[in-house]
């Protein structure tokens, strides 16, 4: 499959093989824009915050100044590939539906000469919540470009399935049916 650009869904990204246990039936590879404010604070020298994303990888290295002015810096933080799961469908819909589709990036903190390390880039708003739960991550939400929109939407085309929501009932418990928990239920040798 390829988009607009002559990137192939299906290539890994920058030349690094796929991870084995990776379930993702496309791949898109994206690069990171994140800016660099002074803090007005007594605990921060930085604000750090990714503002973009760009379709494609880029030759610039990870962490390359692309822009200054007197109140930021803007560097190209790296390239991470964005996973697309055929079981995830719903959920890219929905993200695509909203009118301002967006991208979850995820920053972590390296104890490097940078202040972080580009962890992930997400599509699934249920994947972007959940990277919210652990630790010290940054994890900001970006503009989806266009290309990246169109991919997904290419994806969603091929791969989804509607799926009814089946309301699971619960099995009532037996009155006559003593609690199984006790020695009475262990086997006897």
């Amino acid at each position: 499959m390829q988009v607009s650009g002559g990137y192939d869904l299906r290539r890994s990204c920058g030349g690094r093989a796929a991870p084995a246990s990776s379930t993702a039936l496309a791949r898109i590879p994206v690069g990171v824009v994140v800016e660099r404010r002074a803090a007005k604070s007594l605990w921060l020298d930085f604000l750090w915050r990714p503002i973009s994303a760009l379709a494609g990888g880029s030759s610039a290295a990870p962490w390359t100044v692309i822009g200054m002015t007197s109140e930021a810096i803007l560097f190209y933080a790296g390239e991470a590939v964005i996973e697309l799961h055929r079981t995830e469908t719903t959920n890219y819909r929905d993200n695509l539906a909203s009118g301002a589709p967006v991208l979850w990036v995820v920053l972590r903190p390296a104890a490097s000469a940078h202040a972080y390390e580009l962890l992930a880039v997400t599509a699934d708003p249920a994947e972007g919540e959940a990277f919210t739960d652990a630790g010290n991550d940054l994890v900001e939400t970006v503009p989806m470009p266009a290309v990246i929109a169109q991919a997904i939407g290419d994806f969603i085309a091929e791969h989804h399935v509607d799926r009814p929501f089946v309301k699971r009932r619960r099995q009532r418990a037996e009155p006559q049916t003593p609690a199984r928990c006790g020695k009475e239920w262990e086997t006897q040798e």
